[in-house]
């Protein structure tokens, strides 16, 4: 049996992967650069919250097996690469 958390995890990449192909179908269909680079900024919002999601609902699952300082540790590494997506 699968547990909770990681249900809702594999739910949570598929939509993510179902709107990406949505999206390449749309890009296709519209046969614009500029409603594609649209489409495109759109889906830059949408993978970092679905990072930030998937994240932080495996870590109140490992919320027993997972020490604080590691917890800490990886949403300081999620936190970086958001300001790095986002810096010059």
């Amino acid at each position: 049996m699968v547990e909770r958390a990681l249900l809702l995890i594999i739910l949570l990449r598929i939509f993510s992967g179902s709107v990406d192909i949505a999206a390449a179908m749309l890009m296709y269909k519209f046969n614009d650069l500029e409603k594609a680079f649209y489409i495109n900024t759109l889906l830059a919002l949408v993978g970092p919250c679905i990072l930030i999601i998937t994240t932080a609902i495996a870590l109140f699952g490992l919320t027993e097996k997972i020490s604080l300082i590691r917890m800490v540790c990886l949403f300081a590494g999620i936190t970086l690469i958001l300001i790095s997506l986002k810096s010059n």
